[in-house]
């Protein structure tokens, strides 16, 4: 193993003692009662297949057999979930050739970032993630189950299912993807003409084409944000089969992996092969695995969020250090739009997931010594699955990258670390991803002009009011403040600026997710403005130091004066919490702890002992520190 990744892994296992022993010990307590639906009364048991058909009644009825529990995110209105309205069908079919059944259990909700980008309902998407937790939590509660799939791809949906289905570790687990979309329009096209509608130049109806055109068809949008973070993410934490997180929708082999899944459930429980439960597979090193997979390939900066809240439901406690470290030794192996013009289908087709696993694991950076769903060790995952005679079969995959322009080997990387660093200073603690900024465009220091809404950034360029250099503060739009909407709404603008010349930077209480490209921009700053945090006393004109080379996050000033500012808090976030049921997330809004900490609702371990100091409190007194300890 790499120094670092053992160290780092080394750190969090000691970290997380106490918090995983008592994790282990809750799910090992459930494993115990034996098959849950024997534990039923009669009129529980009757209620809960009285819909089956007489074959799967008389299988239910013996608790020797396996019930397997269907968890799915399907909606219409996601491409990439759309797919999933006929795997119902396919899964029950696989599973009955077994002798067992599968029960829909429930569906949890899904939201698209891509339709609610920019728009009000994009402030419930951060919070969709616990809610998704929690209905998952609720299709389990009925104890009916012996194994659970979990079928979701995007954003927010596949965390929220992992969340919760740890707190139902003791269940053999499999998540079932849908696969991209074939390629459409160019990413390279379609960010120009974003750009030239940003400046007035093309109509809304070129616009709109070019969208069309972009994503047209189901399946999941075929740049690297944050839902194929999140497939590249699964399969490397052994959670789905290899191979099979970029197979297109509607192919016979995407059939054939989904009757596989189904079948690899039931074949992971006590009765029926080597019984293998979530809570063996998700543990430290496999949590490891998964950031060092993510900063390889330049995944999304949401992750930096969603895998603390993941860790912390399996008893886990990782912080930003963690993955900063990581990122410094961890090379970038990968470009994907938006860290280069390739699309996924172009990744999958010059090695994938395969290829990438086998980087890793010969260079030391990844930890083979894990359990996946298809048993011991990540070395399995070097495979790719094809079908022969029309049965699924997996063979080692590519040795070599197909495309040096997308995949490259470890020894001759893209770049000699993952591009995410850790920002702190006067100004808090945050995170920036530079993977896809230029080196000339990681050191700015200019003049802050300050915005309490991504809306005036947007109007004040339209005035003209930006043609210099300068750093956006974009301020209360942390998850206490409104929810933590994505502001690629901003994208275009500052995208602009920075070609014509300005030196250009954001910083922001908000998120910029997977689609964050060639402006530097410092994220999740905590603590947030509504909270007292140091952003909340920024003023236009402040020189701000943002230099993602040394983590600096900075207002360059000779005192501490500018932090007894008078600071209130703007209208607009009360504007922000009313409509498009914004109102009902008023309690999530309250509740909600830092992003270093997952920027959750949930509180898995009461025992602030264990948790890093620099992530106690999440307040005014700490926003009123001159820095923000490491």
């Amino acid at each position: 193993m790499h120094p670092v990744v053992e160290q780092v892994t080394k750190r969090i296992i000691k970290r997380s003692q106490p918090t995983r022993r008592a994790y282990l010990a809750q799910m090992k307590a459930a494993e115990e009662q034996g098959v849950h639906r024997g534990t039923l009364s009669c009129g529980n048991l009757a209620h809960g297949f009285a819909a089956c058909n007489t074959d799967d009644k008389a299988v239910l009825k013996m608790v020797n057999q396996v019930n397997v529990a269907m968890v799915s995110a399907y909606n219409d209105m996601l491409s990439a979930h759309q797919p999933f309205e006929r795997y119902p069908d396919q899964i029950r079919d696989a599973i009955r050739e077994l002798g067992s059944v599968a029960q829909f259990a429930g569906g949890v909700p899904a939201m698209c970032d891509g339709v609610t980008q920019g728009q009000p309902g994009m402030e419930l998407s951060l919070f969709s993630r616990d809610l998704i937790a929690m209905a998952t939590a609720v299709s389990l509660s009925h104890n009916m189950f012996d194994a659970a799939l979990y079928l979701g791809v995007c954003d927010k949906i596949v965390p929220g299912l992992l969340m919760g289905a740890l707190r139902f570790g003791h269940l053999p687990t499999v998540f079932v993807p849908a696969g991209p979309m074939p390629s459409g329009l160019p990413n390279k096209e379609k960010a120009r003409i974003r750009q030239e509608y940003a400046q007035g130049k093309i109509g809304r109806d070129a616009l709109l084409q070019c969208e069309s055109d972009s994503y047209h068809s189901a399946g999941t949008c075929t740049f690297y944000g944050t839902a194929n973070s999140n497939q590249m993410m699964v399969e490397i934490m052994g959670l789905h089969l290899p191979g099979s997180s970029f197979v297109n929708p509607g192919t016979e082999l995407r059939e054939q992996l989904t009757r596989y899944a189904a079948q690899q459930a039931v074949r992971l429980t006590a009765p029926n092969g080597r019984y293998t439960p979530l809570y063996e597979i998700v543990d430290e090193k496999s949590l490891v695995n998964g950031i060092v997979a993510l900063l390889a390939t330049g995944g999304s900066t949401n992750h930096t969020m969603h895998i603390i809240a993941i860790a912390a439901a399996a008893g886990v406690i990782i912080d930003w250090q963690d993955f900063s470290d990581l990122s410094d030794v961890v090379p970038l192996i990968a470009r994907v739009y938006p860290n280069g013009e390739a699309d996924i289908n172009h990744f999958h087709a010059a090695g994938g997931v395969g290829y990438i696993v086998r980087e890793l694991l010969g260079a030391g950076y990844l930890h083979d010594d894990v359990m996946t769903i298809m048993g011991h060790g990540l070395s399995r995952y070097t495979q790719e699955p094809f079908l022969q005679d029309g049965e699924l079969v997996w063979r080692e995959g590519t040795t070599s990258s197909l495309d040096d322009q997308v995949l490259r080997p470890a020894a001759t990387p893209f770049s000699a670390n993952g591009g995410l660093k850790l920002m702190r200073g006067n100004l808090g603690r945050g995170v920036i991803k530079v993977s896809a900024v230029a080196e000339a465009h990681r050191v700015v220091e200019a003049p802050a002009i300050v915005f309490n809404d991504q809306d005036d950034l947007a109007e004040a360029f339209k005035r003209g009011e930006l043609e210099k250099d300068f750093i956006a503060v974009v301020r209360y739009q942390g998850p206490n403040a409104i929810g933590m909407p994505e502001l690629h709404k901003l994208t275009p603008f500052l995208g602009t600026l920075q070609d014509k010349g300005f030196k250009v930077a954001l910083v922001t209480d908000g998120r910029m997710s997977g689609a964050s490209g060639k402006v530097p921009a410092a994220i999740h700053v905590w603590p947030e403005a509504q909270l007292g945090g140091p952003l909340a006393y920024v003023q236009d004109g402040d020189r701000i130091r943002l230099d993602a080379t040394t983590g600096e996050l900075l207002l360059l000033a000779e005192d501490d004066l500018w932090l007894q500012r008078p600071a209130s808090e703007p209208a607009v976030v009360k504007q922000h919490g009313l409509g498009m049921g914004r109102e009902l997330f008023g309690p999530m809004r309250s509740q909600v702890n830092e992003a270093e900490r997952g920027a959750t609702v949930f509180c898995f371990s009461s025992d602030t002992d264990q948790v890093p100091e620099h992530l106690q409190g999440n307040g005014s007194e700490a926003g009123r520190n001159s820095e923000v300890e490491a």
